[in-house]
């Protein structure tokens, strides 16, 4: 279809050409009668005309037929082809060799013309994927979007990214299958590239210096090789900048493993030595006095008491996750409303200082739980949600039903978690740096809630926004009765 149209537009131009050039030499043959020069120089003009409009073939042609009408209309003895004097063979050739050359520069004017107005939106499209790259705030998923933002920049049909090291490929979107990854494999050990015609695929290798580290391929026209290798080079340098991320990000992490160990060994002395310390003052304060009266001595027992309690809860915290980390845990799963576990939550935790607003629906289903576990990820949420904002602030609970899952959030308006952390916060013994020698705690009870929420086959995860606060929200499965009981 596109041939037969191709071949019907360039019939059309040389008919309105071989049609102008009769209207000229009909006006000045009848009506405007001037000297040869005039008449070369107007063919002329329209032969350059032709030659910057539709190319050199088409002006070839018109500076022939220009020639065979300027000799057989205006060169003695007119309406033959017959020349009389040598003068006018000087001129018809020179009409004819100049008409050749202008075409031919006019052809090459408009080429170069083209070329750039190409190179200048190469370009411009390569500087708004270099763009895009810079702007990615996720250098590590930046490989992910890749693909996908070649295709869009350059207008393309898709486009996929092979990396030799990860033996992976990236694609525009998950449908894009054009292109396979046998053929990027075999690209990503060449050096030149590889073109489909008939696919209008290009294949091209990825470049690091001179060693191939993967394999580029789009599907579409329009992208020449010089700016698919630019891509190249950007890819490579993507493709870096990840690497070097993800070094420094584990090293990074190395590193706060051992600062994690120091922490912890602080963290369980201090949390340790503390209640112990109590106990011995009270209970030496109990024999060297004897003479203290019920209600000092009352207070001492109570001391020793509440001491003791948290002592045995922080035993009791370090043997679960014992327990957790060797998936030795049994759930007693039943039906249970979330309200009903939220309620007792509040009832065991220490929310004095900071009021609780619960935004509960009506229409919650149960849940299939065990619900002294969640019980502790809630009371482990709340705690935590108290210790890291000031007294007085609100506390948030609430659910909803999102995706066949029950979300239950618990939001404060603390200091929040920045990013870095925010990867780690759910890890064993990991506290905040900023907060882990301010508010009292071992950096288990995270770890502890996570480990309850998947065996539940369940999520949990955290939203922050640093200096406004935090929300924490875990998701339990609704099972298909439970849907249905909703929806009815």
């Amino acid at each position: 279809m596109d041939v037969s149209r191709s071949v019907l537009f360039s019939i059309i131009r040389y008919v309105v050409s071989t049609g102008t050039l009769a209207v000229i030499v009909a006006v000045y043959v009848l009506w405007v009668h001037v000297n040869e020069m005039t008449v070369a120089m107007t063919l002329l003009v329209v032969i350059l005309i032709a030659a910057s409009t539709s190319g050199l073939r088409h002006a070839i042609y018109l500076s022939l037929l220009s020639s065979a009408a300027f000799n057989f209309f205006f060169l003695p003895p007119v309406l033959t082809f017959t020349i009389r004097e040598p003068r006018n063979w000087v001129a018809l050739l020179s009409f004819l060799v100049t008409g050749i050359i202008a075409s031919q520069l006019a052809e090459r004017a408009r080429t170069e013309a083209t070329l750039s107005r190409r190179r200048q939106r190469e370009a411009e499209l390569l500087y708004e994927f270099s763009q895009e790259m810079l702007v990615t705030g996720n250098v590590i998923d930046l490989l992910n979007k890749l693909p996908r933002i070649i295709a869009t920049t350059f207008g393309l049909s898709g486009a996929a990214l092979y990396l030799r090291e990860k033996d992976r490929v990236y694609r525009s979107s998950p449908d894009f299958m054009d292109i396979t990854a046998a053929e990027l494999r075999d690209v990503a050990f060449m050096r030149d590239h590889v073109r489909d015609q008939v696919r209008s695929v290009t294949l091209a290798p990825i470049l690091l210096g001179t060693r191939p580290i993967g394999s580029v391929g789009i599907v579409g026209s329009g992208t020449s090789s010089e700016a698919l290798d630019a891509v190249c080079g950007l890819a490579a340098i993507a493709v870096e900048r990840s690497g070097a991320m993800e070094s420094l990000a584990h090293l990074e992490a190395s590193r706060e493993s051992e600062r994690l160990r120091n922490a912890l060994l602080d963290s369980v002395a201090h949390e340790l030595r503390t209640p112990l310390t109590s106990i011995t003052a009270a209970i030496t304060s109990l024999q060297s006095n004897p003479q203290l009266n019920s209600v000092q001595s009352a207070e001492l027992m109570q001391v020793i008491e509440e001491e003791a309690a948290r002592l045995n809860r922080l035993v009791g915290q370090a043997m679960e996750m014992a327990e957790l980390d060797a998936h030795d845990i049994k759930l007693n799963l039943q039906p249970h409303s979330i309200r009903r576990v939220i309620e007792r939550a509040l009832d065991e935790a220490q929310l004095r200082n900071h009021p609780v607003d619960v935004r509960l629906p009506e229409s919650l289903p149960e849940v299939e739980l065990d619900m002294d576990r969640i019980g502790k990820v809630l009371h482990h949420l709340l705690e935590n949600a108290a210790k890291y904002s000031e007294a007085q602030t609100p506390i948030f609970i609430s659910a909803e039903v999102s995706k066949g899952k029950l979300v239950t959030s618990v939001a404060d308006r603390g200091i929040g978690v920045d990013d870095m952390e925010r990867l780690m916060i759910f890890d064993k013994f990991y506290r905040g740096q900023g907060q882990r020698y301010r508010v009292q705690g071992t950096g288990m009870g995270l770890a502890i809630a996570k480990a309850i929420v998947e065996a539940h086959g369940g999520a949990i995860e955290v939203t922050s926004q640093p200096g406004h606060g935090s929300v924490f929200s875990f998701s339990l499965p609704i099972s298909s009765a439970s849907q249905n009981d909703t929806s009815l």
